[in-house]
């Protein structure tokens, strides 16, 4: 996903944004990366589009194995699908940074079970020893949560620690799931 950033400015008012990469589990996996020197990788999908493969060139220059993206065919207008944006205002003083999520059909809103082989992620061959999903990628849609749960079981099942943040807060309060600990 992209995250756009205004600066100084607000949202609806910039004539200009400075783009990042950014989404929940790919920050933990950078951060795992970056501040730890940990090999980390991510799962998910992008539209295969120049959008997508800068997502992709942004994800490598955080040494993030790229190599379980699922690329989807793009259709030459973003109909059937896309990418994710989260533009961020930053916040000042007592005003909290502010949000806007635009992730309607993207690639990794339309994952189903079994798009993933979590067998040979958590398998030993591949040294997986962590997971961590959130609460947004499960609210994307009926499917992403099914997903998330699929994954879930799959690293519990080759014995490999599960963090799952369940909850999603701010403005979307379509998701109501429990926190818990596996």
């Amino acid at each position: 996903m992209l995250r756009l950033d205004p600066g100084e400015s607000r949202i609806r008012t910039t004539r200009q944004f400075q783009i990042w990469e950014g989404g929940g589990e790919y920050n933990v996996a950078r951060g795992l990366r970056r501040c730890f020197g940990l090999r980390a990788g991510i799962v998910t999908a992008l539209a295969d589009n120049p959008v997508g493969r800068l997502v992709e060139d942004f994800i490598l220059q955080g040494g993030v194995d790229v190599s379980l993206i699922r690329w989807v065919a793009y259709d030459g207008v973003g109909r059937t699908v896309r990418n994710g944006l989260n533009f961020t205002e930053r916040g000042y003083g007592a005003r909290a940074a502010v949000g806007c999520s635009d992730r309607g059909n993207t690639a990794i809103s339309q994952v189903k079970p079994g798009d993933f082989d979590w067998e040979t992620i958590f398998g030993s061959k591949n040294g997986t020893r962590w997971f961590h999903t959130g609460g947004i990628f499960a609210a994307l849609s009926a499917s992403t949560a099914e997903v998330a749960v699929e994954a879930m079981n799959a690293a519990r099942a080759g014995a490999r620690a599960v963090k799952a943040l369940l909850t999603c807060g701010g403005r979307s309060g379509s998701l109501r799931v429990e926190s818990r600990t596996f």
